[in-house]
């Protein structure tokens, strides 16, 4: 090894290929005679399907079929198994298991019900919106409140409980319950499957964070041995989680392919990226805190309650860092589901600790106020030191030194802590802070380095990169370890066919791929050595463990030989390894990373302007492979959180259940004109409890504790305490 790469901020390989179109997405392959899919959708929340009629749409030009229950080929479901991070690469798992067109029920808005498919996209649009479907309409369950109330809440799962949360302790307490609304991920890329059946074989181009997972959905659900399909997805246009796991419309587009014997592309509308591939669902959480005289925390209750779709169970674990972020003796965890008549919710950037740190992170400020401390010092003082959830020392740590970085680069100490205190011209001036905090993960992850003939590497795993960067951090890995420049490493993500990767979420895939990466490049190094020192090779008959690896090239005193010439003395094309890692075995530590969000507010009540014009973060998440595209996670996450704080909520019609702004015209997102000043700080402390590169995972961090840095900013500056997201003006003019 010749250069550090490693922690230097690189570019991204794959850039050329995003910035002159050169790079292939889902619906980017127009394959000979491709047909087009265009979905029919319910338009009640509830009911049956009385009757549909197609015939109009079939005498349209160019429709080819219009498919729905009533002669759709039997397909098969997956079987209904919890996802184990262990057997992540064995994983076959969907969030919403009613197969489509699997009967004549409606159970959401926006289901689908038909499926029109002709010669062109136009042609089967057009016919999608002639297809008659009568429902016998049924009472829908329309929000989470009115699920609670008629079919009550179930245990979710997930829960923890140590000492005696529910005892009368503590001689300051606080009672405050929090609401998050509906998020809906929207990608810019949507959901688009192209499918082709060739020799009894299943190919698919999908957007999708998890092309071995959807390999083995589709073989169970089309009874294929998973060899006889191949899913590939080698650029995603992002999904934040909505992609994870394969959706209706995937599996109804590859049904067409086999049914009309032609390649079939479906690319889903807008508005359904709203109804039938998840969203983050809404939360109830009631926070109960106590605390002794001297401000210790010494009783948490987090009670949380989210809405789940009537097919199928999901929690939002709220609590999961409730449980061990602060030290706290008495603690009580719960989560509970209540159905309602809307498309099953799934992972979206942090599931469960995003809008469980706004809760937590509200409520921290809210019990440092009422026992008259600075939020900063009540956090340092109840920071916990050991996860108390399972009595494991953390791996790595270094939350206080986030907290004093942050807050000295923001300027925490110029703060004036009286309410409405501080002013510049009209603008009153917030500030307020968030502790963000997510799981760190290693899973298993197979990788194959091949290293060839014409003094290149070929480095290939079914991982995906669905935007962040995995492409460069793959080649930054293999290079360092063989010395060869990252130009000469060709990397191939994303196809099912390449050696088992993970599922492309819950910031894993870095401290997975980079151990089997070494691995299989250590592998391919010593097969190179041993030719090496073969009769005919450059050190024959020389040690081989004298060999050392520097600028691609193997080296032995004041000899330096070539990898490219190793091989051509042995006539060969190529020296390759293939690694399979796993996880921590027996983990004697508790793994997770840690930062700190400092935001700055500004209201402007005489024209009720309310906007966050500063965001200092510090984030521990490791050794930080690449700080350029590291950076640029955490100021996106950033950005998302924004989101949450400020804008995003999916509306749904009280009388109907229907969704009301299932278009980004007015589910609002932030844009240019709503973007801070933000500066991200990253602190490189390797871990390596965890692997021996001691990285981290950061796609999700940062968007933790955001939106409660926020809220914690506007209550500083207007002394208006919003439990209730999204803040907006409405609310704060209330």
């Amino acid at each position: 090894m010749s250069e550090q790469l490693i922690g230097t901020a690189m570019r991204r390989i794959d850039g050329r290929q995003k910035v002159t179109g050169a790079a292939k997405y889902a619906a980017d392959h127009p394959l000979p005679g491709m047909l087009y899919a265009y979905g029919v959708y319910s338009t009640v929340a509830s009911g049956k399907i009385v009757r549909i009629d197609d015939q109009a749409a079939k005498a349209m030009p160019g429709v080819v079929t219009v498919l729905h229950h009533g002669n759709l080929p039997t397909l098969h479901r997956t079987p209904n198994a919890p996802l184990n991070v262990k057997e992540i690469l064995h994983a076959s798992r969907v969030d919403e298991h009613r197969l489509p067109f699997e009967d004549d029920g409606v159970y959401y808005p926006g289901q689908f019900v038909a499926l029109v498919v002709a010669n062109t996209f136009e042609q089967a649009r057009a016919a999608a919106h002639k297809v008659k479907v009568e429902y016998q309409a049924k009472d829908a369950v329309r929000s989470l409140a009115q699920g609670l109330k008629t079919k009550g809440a179930r245990d979710g799962g997930r829960g923890h409980k140590r000492g005696d949360p529910n005892a009368e302790v503590g001689t300051q307490r606080i009672d405050v319950t929090y609401t998050t609304p509906v998020e809906v991920h929207n990608p810019m890329e949507m959901h688009a499957t192209t499918a082709w059946w060739e020799d009894g074989r299943l190919y698919v181009y999908e957007s999708s964070q998890g092309v071995l997972n959807h390999r083995n959905l589709l073989a169970n659900v089309f009874d294929l041995p998973p060899e006889r399909v191949e899913v590939r997805a080698p650029f995603i246009g992002s999904g934040f989680g909505s992609k994870l796991w394969p959706w209706p419309h995937a599996i109804a587009a590859c049904a067409a392919a086999k049914v009309t014997g032609k390649p079939v592309q479906l690319v889903l509308p807008r508005a359904q990226m709203f109804t039938t591939v998840g969203h983050r669902p809404d939360t109830i959480q009631r926070m109960r805190m106590a605390t002794d005289a001297n401000g210790k925390l010494v009783s948490i209750r987090h009670e949380s309650f989210n809405s789940t779709s009537t097919l199928d169970p999901y929690t939002e674990a709220c609590g999961v860092v409730t449980k061990n972020l602060y030290s706290c003796p008495n603690v009580l965890v719960s989560h509970s589901i209540a159905a309602v008549n809307r498309g099953t919710p799934t992972s979206m950037r942090a599931p469960g600790a995003a809008p469980g740190l706004f809760a937590l992170e509200s409520a921290i400020d809210e019990m440092a106020l009422a026992v008259g401390m600075d939020p900063l010092k009540f956090r340092q003082l109840n920071l916990s030191t050991t996860d108390e959830s399972v009595q494991l020392p953390w791996s790595s740590n270094h939350l206080p030194e986030a907290i004093n970085t942050a807050a000295e680069r923001f300027g925490w100490h110029q703060r004036d802590p009286r309410v409405g205190a501080m002013r510049e011209g009209d603008e009153l001036i917030g500030y307020g802070m968030g502790a963000c905090n997510w799981d760190a993960f290693q899973v298993p992850a197979e990788a194959r380095v091949t290293l060839r003939s014409d003094g290149s590497a070929l480095v290939q795993c079914a991982v995906q990169d669905v935007g962040t960067g995995t492409y460069t951090i793959v080649a930054q890995t293999v290079a360092q370890l063989t010395g060869l420049p990252v130009d000469k490493i060709e990397v191939e993500l994303g196809s099912s066919a390449f050696p088992p990767g993970p599922v492309s979420g819950g910031s894993w895939v870095t401290s997975s791929i980079m151990p089997a990466l070494a691995g299989a490049t250590r592998q391919a190094l010593e097969r190179l050595r041993g030719y090496a020192v073969a009769a005919s090779g450059p050190f024959a008959d020389g040690d081989v463990q004298a060999l050392t690896i520097e600028g691609g090239a193997l080296v032995n005193g004041e000899q330096r030989v070539s990898f490219a010439d190793v091989l051509k003395s042995q006539k060969l094309a190529r020296a390759e390894g293939r690694f399979q890692s796993g996880m921590p075995v027996n983990p004697t530590h508790s793994f997770r990373s840690f930062g700190a969000h400092f935001v700055e507010v500004r209201w402007d009540p005489g024209i009720s302007r309310l906007r966050v014009a500063r965001v200092v973060s510090a984030i521990d998440v490791g050794k930080v492979v690449n700080p350029l595209a590291g950076r640029n996670q955490v100021e996106g996450a950033i950005v998302m959180g924004l989101g949450m704080a400020l804008f995003e909520a999916g509306e749904f019609d009280p009388r109907s259940g229907l969704p009301a702004n299932n278009n980004y015209a007015e589910y609002v997102v932030p844009v240019h004109a709503d973007m801070p000043e933000i500066e991200v700080i990253l602190l490189d402390y390797p871990d390596y409890n965890l692997n021996e590169f001691g990285a981290r995972g950061m796609g999700e961090i940062g968007v933790t504790g955001l939106a409660a840095a926020v809220a914690n900013a506007v209550y500083h500056a207007t002394g208006k305490r919003i439990r209730s997201l999204p803040i907006t003006k409405e609310k704060l003019m209330a």
